[in-house]
């Protein structure tokens, strides 16, 4: 076989590079540290719980059954700052929180106010359609009816919210599913009703006035709606 010189002296220097190169570079072992990341730097692991239980969230355990923590007095009534003892209110009170859990006088006055005023708002407007959810069927008809025969005459009403001076319960009923519940709401509005000619016809709209309405709310309390809506307004005595 023919050997040419310069093959040779190829091979050898090709040996010696690479011999160099592994000198430097070393071979790969599968142990090396992946390249440093700046941003990955900066990033920390979620700590481990102690208990090896990651994720779990520890709710409050009730009260024990004896002990200081059942010496604790009872709730006051449900009734309590909002009407006499003993009397129907009272009595009313008592019957619809029993029957449904999630009942206060509280949260319900707040949020038959803001009721109250959603409700001004949209008959001022001719809205229906925001009155929908917050009226019974019947009041709601009433209401559409007055609307509809307000804009047939060619009248418009400006009405501005200025705030609920007093909120009172007047009464509270169970029949068998149905709670009602009466607010006695006095507020305080500006409110003017122009005709087709924007001449002023009722109301003054510089002039605040303020307006007394008794309503009663219903809800269904096996619904697992939580709204109560309007089903009746009344004159105050």
């Amino acid at each position: 076989m023919n050997f040419d010189p310069l093959n040779i002296l190829l091979l050898a220097v090709a040996l010696v590079v690479f011999w160099r190169l592994r000198s430097v570079l070393g071979t790969r072992t599968g142990t090396e540290k992946p390249p440093f990341d700046p941003f990955g730097a900066k990033r920390t692991e979620s700590p481990v719980r102690q208990d090896g239980r990651d994720n779990v969230v520890r709710l409050p355990q009730g009260a024990p059954a004896s002990g200081a923590d059942s010496d604790q007095e009872p709730a006051p009534p449900v009734w309590q700052g909002y009407a006499e003892a003993g009397s129907p209110l009272a009595l009313g009170l008592e019957q619809v929180a029993e029957n449904d859990p999630s009942f206060s006088p509280r949260s319900f006055l707040e949020g038959a106010k803001v009721a109250y005023e959603m409700i001004i708002d949209g008959f001022a407007k001719g809205d229906k359609a925001s009155l929908k959810n917050l009226l019974s069927k019947e009041v709601l008809d009433g209401f559409a009816q007055a609307i509809d025969a307000r804009e047939a005459q060619g009248q418009r009403v400006e009405s501005r919210f200025v705030g609920i001076d007093k909120a009172t319960l007047h009464a509270a009923t169970l029949m068998g599913s149905k709670a009602a519940v009466t607010v006695e709401f006095v507020s305080e509005l500006i409110s003017a009703t122009y005709d087709r000619s924007d001449k002023v016809i009722d109301g003054d709209p510089k002039q605040i006035r303020e307006v007394t309405d008794v309503w009663t709310f219903e809800r269904d309390i096996t619904s697992r709606n939580p709204n109560w809506k309007l089903v009746s307004t009344q004159a105050p005595d």
